[in-house]
């Protein structure tokens, strides 16, 4: 995994606690825990940080390809069916 620009990196907050990020590998990690105690991580897909707050993230990650199987094989669906 390429490391992220420090200047990114500089920029770059923890949603949830607003603490500074740290690249550990394929990773953002907080450089403060939150009230539990816990260092919150935040995986980085493609070179892109995905910032989203721990109960917002899928709780198993699936291949892409597998992904998006599912989503080809059912059309839209509206409220009004």
């Amino acid at each position: 995994m390429p490391k992220l620009s420090p200047e990114l990196l500089s920029v770059l907050r923890c949603p949830v606690t607003g603490s500074v990020l740290v690249q550990e590998g394929d990773e953002l990690v907080t450089v403060t825990a939150d009230e539990s105690g816990n260092k919150l991580r935040y995986r980085i897909e493609d070179g892109i940080p995905l910032l989203l707050p721990p109960e917002l993230q899928p709780a198993t990650a699936a291949p892409a390809d597998q992904a998006d199987a599912g989503q080809h094989d059912a059309g839209p669906r509206h409220a009004a069916e």
